[in-house]
């Protein structure tokens, strides 16, 4: 299976061509967030070195959210796009559990950690079971206080994964002791080939026009919607003018 994966969920752009198991090509950047200006020439670049073309694609694998709203959007959108005009298969994978994927170790927990800013987070928490990160407590945009207060590690060790686990080193320290650990620079960012190997194991999308980021919190439009509208059923947040 001849597969492109992608994540622009946050400031790493990292991309990744596959054949089955074998990794063909990939790219990631972190220095700069011009997502929309780059994912399209990174991925036709990648496939243009590996002697492909669109139609030779099978499936397409991207981490569809929580992270930046503009970023998530850059990636659904294109991997949407893709799998619709070349009729192939579409797979959603949190990005939090791309992140996760970063770590082996059999039995350990995986908090992967977004900084959403006012001691808010995106985080989850996972559970190594065969080499795969298994949820243990869903994926969330919550106070990381109160999130710490959720989680009881049952003295296993607790990987702290991602750019932005630095930012809370005290108070995971105070949580976990040395039990704690904070991953190096590579298994911090989200790598776009370990993204398409998991997602050669998982069901595609049934409805590819269904498909949607995972923001886990509200947009602004959205909470401008809501106060506007008190007490009004979400169905949609277009107003529709006659």
């Amino acid at each position: 299976m001849k597969v492109l994966s992608l994540d622009t969920s946050n400031r790493q752009l990292t991309v990744a061509i596959l054949d089955d198991n074998q990794i063909l090509a990939t790219e990631t950047t972190t220095v700069h967030q011009k997502h929309a200006e780059y994912l399209l020439p990174i991925i036709d670049e990648l496939m243009t070195k590996v002697d492909l073309t669109p139609s030779d694609l099978q499936r397409v694998v991207v981490a569809g959210g929580p992270g930046s709203y503009t970023g998530i959007r850059i990636a659904t959108a294109t991997a949407k796009t893709l799998a619709y005009t070349l009729g192939i298969e579409l797979v959603g994978v949190s990005s939090l559990q791309t992140l996760a994927l970063n770590i082996k170790q059999e039995g350990s927990l995986v908090m992967p950690i977004f900084d959403a800013r006012n001691n808010n987070v995106f985080s989850g928490l996972y559970e190594i079971k065969n080499g795969v990160p298994e949820s243990v407590l869903e994926d969330c945009h919550t106070d990381f206080d109160k999130w710490l207060d959720r989680i009881d590690s049952k003295d296993k060790a607790v990987y702290a994964v991602g750019t932005d686990a630095p930012h809370f080193e005290d108070a995971l320290k105070k949580k976990f002791g040395d039990k704690v650990i904070f991953t190096d620079s590579f298994d911090n960012l989200p790598q776009a080939a370990r993204l398409g190997l998991y997602g050669q194991t998982l069901s595609p999308v049934e409805d590819i026009h269904a498909f949607v980021p995972r923001y886990l919190r509200l947009t602004k439009a959205e909470a401008d919607w809501k106060q506007n509208h008190p007490g009004e059923e979400v169905t949609s947040y277009v107003e529709k003018v006659n």
